[in-house]
């Protein structure tokens, strides 16, 4: 296969599926409530130097006290202060749960434990929508205060959560907390035969500690093909189209005699599909492989765009004024737009998070990931600055680029993303040297190849 699928580390780590495990991933992947609750990036110096626990409690206490202060604002410079703080808690979260939920799940169970992150997105949107619509209701217009406060719920569920969790092994080895690390792998792992897989972890760390300069070093030759992933996966998680979508819903909800509740029935029927569809990513993941659902997301959301070009082609015209939409059309549009939901939902919307968290060693893996967040962040603004103007321009044609997009970006995994699904993730190292594609980056120093080429 073109992507490598297949590959293997050939180890497999003892270990049960402890409650412990999967309450700690509850409460870490809860980190997700703060990111959907509002769309920041920290230094990763942090998250490798205090822990990712402790990262992670910082974010859902800079995201609360941001939160107050934005319900309690009397003035704009209080408005921004809250909104700096909310960006800082976001960032702390954001690079470090996805790190936590990958290194402290069973490798077995990786996929759908830190998918988990994802939910809580989901959840955390939902609930905000139907704040907003409940509170715009408030006479006085104070409704406002009601929703940025609201947020301090998510921030402090999130901040005290993290006091009931123990930090990642990787963490403590990384911070020389040997006896600890190990005990707390016991503990979660469910056994006490933990030695071979406790074993590669500090050896992991010893590789980690040589490294001073992780910035520089990501940018070595050895790690081109990660580092290549961390950017472009961020950034095709935001071409897939979605922002489209979530305009047009509402409109099509309007024709379809929902009046003013147009906004909120689209807020809860795609929150509701999205929801669904990552439960389904979450039971799949592991059985199936994140190549599977990448290419098979990447289909069905490529076909629903076809389908959904010709129609909004059809009565939209490049004028944008619909005229009376008839129900048929509008059923027909609403089911092929949930459709391309759900086919997001359990690809490229929770992979785009997991991918990156794993492919990483562990001495650069906090850098990688404030990449990671830092291209997501980075394109996120992006294209909420350019979409209205491309749709302005653009009309239908608007749902053809994005499905050139996806054609592209499901290529580029078939071609060169190999299968992770199955792999301790300090073994992850093997797969890229078993590529195809990619194992010419792992060849030694006196190897044909020109280390300067690439």
């Amino acid at each position: 296969m073109a992507g490598g699928g297949g590959v293997t580390s050939g180890k497999s780590y003892p270990g049960k599926f402890t409650s412990k495990v999967l309450f700690t991933c509850i409460v870490a992947a809860s980190g997700g409530l703060i990111f959907g609750y509002d769309l920041g990036i920290s230094a990763s110096r942090i998250t490798r130097g205090l822990g990712r626990r402790m990262t992670m409690m910082f974010g859902g206490l800079f995201f609360a006290i941001g939160a107050v202060i934005n319900g309690f604002a009397e003035n704009v410079l209080m408005l921004i202060i809250g909104r700096v703080l909310l960006g800082f808690g976001i960032g702390f979260a954001n690079q470090s749960v996805p790190i936590y939920l990958s290194e402290i799940a069973p490798f077995k169970y990786r996929g759908a434990l830190n998918i988990m992150f994802q939910l809580s997105i989901i959840i955390g949107i939902l609930v905000a929508n139907l704040l907003n619509y409940f509170t715009a209701k408030i006479e006085g217009g104070w409704g406002w205060r009601l929703s940025l406060g609201g947020a301090v719920v998510p921030g402090l569920v999130f901040f005290l959560g993290c006091f009931f969790l123990t930090d990642s092994t990787n963490s403590l080895l990384e911070r020389d907390k040997f006896k600890e690390a190990k005990v707390q792998l016991q503990k979660i792992r469910g056994i006490d035969n933990v030695e071979e897989e406790f074993n590669d972890l500090a050896k992991a760390s010893e590789a980690a500690r040589l490294v001073q300069n992780p910035w520089k070093e990501i940018l070595t030759r050895k790690y081109r093909p990660q580092l290549i992933f961390a950017i472009l996966i961020p950034l095709f998680q935001q071409l897939t189209g979605m922002n489209v979508f979530v305009f047009y819903a509402p409109v099509l909800f309007k024709s379809m005699g929902f009046g003013n509740n147009a906004s909120l029935m689209s807020a809860l029927i795609t929150s509701i599909v999205n929801f669904c569809a990552t439960l389904v990513s979450i039971a799949t993941v592991d059985k199936y492989g994140r190549r599977t659902l990448f290419l098979e997301g990447g289909l069905q959301m490529l076909l629903c765009q076809l389908v959904i070009t010709v129609s909004i082609a059809s009565k939209f015209g490049t004028s944008g004024n619909p005229g009376e939409l008839p129900l048929w059309f509008s059923m027909l549009v609403v089911i092929a737009m949930c459709v391309y939901i759900a086919g997001f939902a359990w690809s490229w919307g929770p992979l785009g998070w997991l991918v990156p968290s794993e492919i990483f060693p562990l001495e650069i893996r906090s850098a990688a990931q404030s990449i990671t967040v830092a291209v997501n962040m980075i394109f996120t603004f992006c294209i909420a600055q350019v979409f209205t103007t491309m749709l302005c321009n653009l009309k239908f044609g608007l749902f053809i680029f994005f499905a050139v997009c996806v054609v592209g970006m499901s290529i580029f995994i078939y071609k060169f993303l190999p299968e992770t699904k199955g792999v301790p993730i300090e073994e992850m190292t093997i797969v890229w040297k078993n590529h195809p594609r990619w194992s010419k980056y792992f060849v030694e120093k006196d190897s044909s190849f020109e280390m300067g080429k690439i």
